[in-house]
């Protein structure tokens, strides 16, 4: 009887939430024939049926919120009834050879662009999170409803996150925050990448949600009545001008605060436009007059009027921006835009897409070229790591605006140098820059560019690029070209160093490289995982194999007895040798290398990476490994030699407790016994001091403190009790002590 009821309700709700969806299409789209999306949902009803998701609702309710979500962004019917679809391939035992018999060949192709990829099995989460990246991006460029049914299906799975363990609510929502919110801006779709941006916030960091959001809550009083005394303000002066608009106010997102209190070092109180004012006109033209009109009101604040109308961003966001004073001191900004502008800022892509007249049109093809660059500029890059921090870098550019000497626009992310704008005029400008005049001036090749600039490039023929320049760009582009050059012609140095090495090697045994056939190399390079025998004498040459142990697999049996006799008389095995080397470099025992013996390894200072962390091992020569942070700022520009590159992981019986010093920083108020809750909260948690150093300024503080830390969830542990002190506006770990 209890099932029965159970089965009645659910029928009940889902039907409820159908019909919700068919009249918001029926609204939204009342010429279209809706029998496909029918069609959808009695399929997924009949292939679901029985299936819960974490919440307890039934599973169907997923599909039906992602519609929802769609038919709100006015999408087609083949596009709702493919976000019906979309988890029937993975999550039921459908097919897409049943989809595209039931419902044609579009919607087929669009729910296998959707479908997801972790049946697939892949060494690391990062492997098959970028796998899974890169294939959304792939089919992204073939048919852009993938990503908004990918991004509808983030959005509502964002909305039920409080269902599942803390692990997996704080993996998907970084993954929110760096990869699906990002793809969202850089649609320009602002309302679905605002509502990622806060859900992200609150699941991956609830204190500082919380703490951000009990500020804005404690103004948001005082806020709106300012808003509504201002809105009516306004009103009246565009009536008295004659101009037809509307005016909307709003108070600015919590994590768009959080980032700009973090950004800032700032307060609450000093939020520029906490409260912000929205003027919707009917034409371009009413759109500067209500900028007349506004500065004529209120004093602008100089540097904060920025028209991206004139100079729209790379997603095709169109506003002026103004921030003013009022009479009293208090600050906001006000954006003025057309309705046209309004409707891209808030819809992005989703607002011009009409399948109905044709699958793409141009205007459309223009606001993908930005993700064709991106996918072009990606498809080699194939480490996992690098794939990913790259991306973030491409999806979410601040950007600057800058201007060849004939007048051309060249869009940079925000602190590009001379370098990144040479790369983008062409390749081979890049490799050949040797110097830089902005406005006319010479400057060096680090020299940050800001928006405006005028650039001239001077190059010399035959100039080679540096590795040093990695640490100067910041497009991605720039990037990936740099690295190609390394990599060809480091590789080539690392053959000659790798052949050098064995040559020398052989003579001990009198054999001449040339005696040993290349049928003999391949083999060897083969039992080491790799194709060819110069990518055999390359990780020689890197030091990531050694010239004794691949001789003495190419050796007669007979002779690798006496390679083993030689150093066990000269009693030098390579444990030994590995400790004489550990007592002057210092290596670590709580790291391994997976699949060697017992090799050198070490921290790297850059990074100090603690037990816990992701980590990269890097080849170094003549000090062993070098084990980086994953998310080390220096790991994407050392590895662009994937043959150092090198596996490594905490060894699992570490009996020895190591400590590892950590510095961190506070940021808070200049207040009496903040000192003495920041060395308790530290004391708590058994955490022994180095060294504290405080400085204040302005009744703000920052308090400096190197402690030993056992492992990442001691540290995790540490700063969590320290942002719930009173005051505390942040804590940032330095990665360098």
């Amino acid at each position: 009887m209890a099932t029965l009821r159970q089965q009645i309700a659910t029928t009940a709700l889902t039907l409820t939430k159908f019909r919700e969806l068919m009249k918001r299409m029926q609204e939204n789209r009342p010429h279209d024939d809706l029998s496909i999306v029918k069609k959808a949902y009695d399929f997924s009803l009949k292939h679901h049926e029985g299936q819960s998701r974490a919440s307890g609702e039934p599973y169907l309710v997923h599909p039906l919120e992602v519609a929802l979500v769609l038919a709100e962004m006015k999408m087609d019917p083949v596009a709702i009834a493919a976000g019906l679809l979309h988890d029937s391939v993975e999550d039921t035992s459908v097919t897409i050879v049943d989809i595209r018999k039931e419902f044609g060949e579009q919607v087929a192709h669009i729910v296998e662009g959707v479908t997801k990829i972790s049946k697939i099995e892949f060494a690391t989460r990062e492997e098959q999170q970028a796998e899974n990246i890169r294939k959304m991006m792939l089919a992204m460029v073939d048919d852009i409803r993938v990503v908004l049914i990918k991004l509808a299906d983030r959005l509502h799975n964002m909305r039920t996150l409080e269902h599942l363990d803390p692990e997996r609510q704080h993996k998907i929502a970084e993954e929110t925050l760096e990869i699906y919110a990002p793809i969202a801006h850089r649609l320009g779709m602002g309302k679905i990448r605002g509502e990622l941006e806060d859900l992200g916030f609150r699941f991956l960091d609830p204190v500082g949600y919380e703490q951000v959001e009990k500020a804005v809550n404690a103004r948001r009083k005082q806020g709106e009545a300012f808003l509504e005394k201002t809105h009516k303000l306004i009103s009246d002066k565009l009536k008295e001008a004659g101009i037809q608009a509307r005016v909307e106010s709003r108070i600015k997102r919590l994590f768009s605060i959080h980032k700009k209190l973090q950004k800032q070092r700032i307060s609450v109180d000093q939020v520029y436009d906490l409260c912000a004012m929205r003027v919707i006109t009917r034409s371009l033209q009413d759109c500067y007059a209500v900028l007349g009109i506004i500065h004529n009101l209120w004093r602008p604040v100089p540097g904060r009027i920025k028209d991206f109308i004139a100079m729209p961003r790379p997603n095709f966001y169109q506003s002026l921006h103004t921030s003013v004073i009022t009479e009293d001191g208090t600050p906001f900004e006000i954006q003025i835009r057309t309705e046209e502008m309004h409707k891209m800022a808030e819809e992005g892509i989703a607002a011009h897409w009409k399948y109905k007249d044709g699958p793409v049109s141009a205007q459309d093809e223009q606001r993908l070229a930005w993700l064709r660059q991106v996918v072009e500029w990606q498809r080699d890059v194939s480490d996992p790591n690098e794939f990913l921090s790259t991306l973030k870098v491409d999806l979410y550019p601040e950007e600057v605006y800058t201007f060849t000497p004939k007048g051309k626009v060249v869009v940079l992310p925000r602190d590009s140098t001379p370098i990144d704008f040479a790369y983008t005029i062409h390749t081979e400008v890049g490799h050949t820059c040797v110097g830089a005049k902005v406005n006319g001036r010479m400057v060096p090749l680090r020299h940050k560019l800001h928006s405006g600039d005028i650039v001239e490039i001077l190059t010399q023929p035959g100039h080679k690029p540096s590795r040093d320049w990695l640490g100067l760009v910041r497009s991605s582009r720039s990037r990936n070209k740099i690295k190609h050059w390394l990599n060809v012609h480091q590789r080539e140095r690392a053959i000659e160093i790798g052949r050098k090495l064995i040559e020398k090697e052989a003579r001990k045994y009198r054999i001449a490289l040339k005696e040993i056939k290349d049928e003999e190399l391949t083999r060897i390079a083969s039992g080491y995982g790799l194709g060819r025998g110069d990518d055999l004498m390359a990780g020689i040459g890197y030091g990531k194999y050694s010239a004794r142990q691949v001789l003495a697999r190419l050796l007669p049996a007979g002779a690798t007895p006496s390679i083993a006799g030689d150093i066990e008389a000269e009693g030098l095995t390579s444990g030994s040798i590995a400790s004489a080397v550990r007592r002057v470099f210092g290596g670590n025992n709580a790291i391994t290398v997976r699949g060697q013996g017992d090799m050198l390894v070490y921290r790297a200072r850059c990074c100090n990476p603690i037990r816990g962390e992701s980590i990269v091992g890097y080849i170094t020569r003549g000090k062993g490994v070098a084990v980086h942070s994953a998310n080390c700022s220096n790991v994407t520009n050392l590895l662009y030699e994937p043959e150092r590159k090198i596996d490594v992981e905490w060894a699992r019986d570490d009996s020895t407790p190591t400590a590892y010093p950590v510095k961190l920083t506070v940021f808070c108020d200049d207040r009496f016994g903040m000192l003495k809750s920041i060395t308790g909260v530290i004391g708590d948690a058994k955490s022994n001091i180095r060294n504290i150093a405080a400085r204040t300024e302005n009744s703000q503080a920052s308090v400096e403190v190197v402690l030993d830390i056992a492992d990442l969830k001691h540290l995790e542990s540490i700063i969590a009790g320290l942002r719930k002190i009173a005051g505390v506006h942040e804590v940032q770990r330095l990665q360098k002590i």
